[in-house]
């Protein structure tokens, strides 16, 4: 889901009150004392962006990272949004020596609708590009893995975000196009040098 998480702020009372068991009831095993919204919501959450003040939980929605362990502790006061879709996710395998690898994120949320041409032409792009450069017997995570995740943002004319990035900060380079910087290749170093000192 996109938008944001429905709080029924009673149901939330009723959960610190003690009248719903946390978690929709699967630790009931033993007496884990009472529920605590703070040590057990709250404080779990992985990009702080509840809080729960005067009686009222309040999630800021374009920091939650849809982890969903608020909902899966406090099912009945909490619920997805209605603005839903999926997200696209590529190139996972599961070499015998490596294990199983996850895929990498492509499209962070895409709506599902008939009759889902976004979709169709995500996974299109994919497939003639998969078709022209694949090497015979490479899987699209192996040819990822060789040309690049930016080659694939490029085929499939999707826009990088945030949630593209694997591992910051560990490639200190930047490549530009010839069209991506002002006046191409062909500048004058004198003009240059005017802005840029040694």
């Amino acid at each position: 889901w996109k938008d944001d998480i429905k709080i029924d702020q009673e149901a939330v009372a009723a959960y610190v009150g003690g009248e719903f068991p946390p978690n929709g009831g699967a630790h009931s095993g033993r007496d884990w004392g009472a529920f605590d919204i703070q040590k057990e919501v709250t404080d779990l959450c992985p990009t702080k962006c509840m809080k729960y003040d005067g009686g009222k939980l309040y999630i800021d929605t374009p920091e939650c990272t849809r982890c969903m362990h608020c909902i899966n502790v406090m099912p009945r006061a909490l619920r997805i949004g209605d603005d839903r879709g999926c997200s696209i996710l590529v190139g996972a395998k599961a070499p015998i020596l490596d294990g199983a690898q996850m895929g990498s994120l492509l499209v962070p949320f895409i709506k599902v609708e008939e009759p889902y041409d976004e979709i169709k032409e995500v996974i299109e792009s994919i497939w003639d590009w998969w078709m022209e450069e694949g090497k015979n017997r490479e899987r699209l995570g192996e040819l990822i893995k060789r040309q690049g995740f930016q080659k694939l943002l490029e085929v499939t004319d999707i826009k990088p975000v945030p949630q593209h990035v694997l591992e910051p900060r560990t490639n200190p380079y930047i490549f530009w196009k010839e069209d991506e910087v002002e006046g191409g290749w062909d500048r004058d170093i004198n003009e240059f040098r005017k802005d840029h000192q040694r």
